[in-house]
């Protein structure tokens, strides 16, 4: 099988689980994202150039699932886990700033100080496997606004702050 088939497969695949996963839901907006990463650190190689990810959320009743799955990392990275999240502005290659800071529902409500955590925002961190995938799924109790957004990979995995280090990776996440 092909990479593009086999990517293609893991997308249809991973809306499938979601899909058929039980649901106490009346309604629910189904979001997906997929293709090449961009490289926010042109300048160096790194261990997701080439790589490629699918991101599926399913929100519904003030409450969102999201899924990632990245192929195609760098295999001598297996056992290291990076940081993801989504991020409120876009996914633009060599420009890691334009993604803005993490989607945050307290800082996008005004609350000051925000909370920073699992609650508050979408934390998706993943650790690589020896076929050089990474997957990750986070349940949120909230809806993402529509928007042109961003999952970013961060060189660390978060800590209990919220960070991770440099933003090396993003896909594009628009709804």
């Amino acid at each position: 099988m092909t990479g593009l088939k086999l990517f293609a497969t893991t997308a249809v695949l991973a809306v499938s689980a979601i899909a058929t996963a039980p649901a106490a839901v009346a309604q629910s907006d189904v979001v997906t994202a997929y293709g090449a990463l961009r490289d926010l650190a042109p300048a160096a190689a790194g261990p997701l150039d080439g790589a490629r990810a699918v991101l599926v959320m399913v929100s519904g009743d003030g409450h969102t699932d999201v899924r990632l799955h990245v192929q195609g990392i760098d295999r001598s990275e297996v056992g290291r886990t990076f940081g993801a999240h989504l991020h409120v502005g876009p996914c633009v290659a060599g420009d890691g700033a334009a993604a803005g800071p993490h989607y945050n529902t307290d800082a996008l409500a005004g609350r000051v100080p925000p909370r920073i955590d699992e609650t508050t925002e979408v934390w998706l961190d993943f650790t690589v496997t020896p076929g050089g995938t990474g997957h990750a799924y986070a349940g949120v109790p909230f809806v993402p606004a529509p928007g042109e957004r961003a999952i970013v990979i961060h060189q660390n995995p978060t800590d209990d702050h919220g960070a991770a280090g440099p933003r090396l990776a993003c896909l594009p996440v628009s709804w």
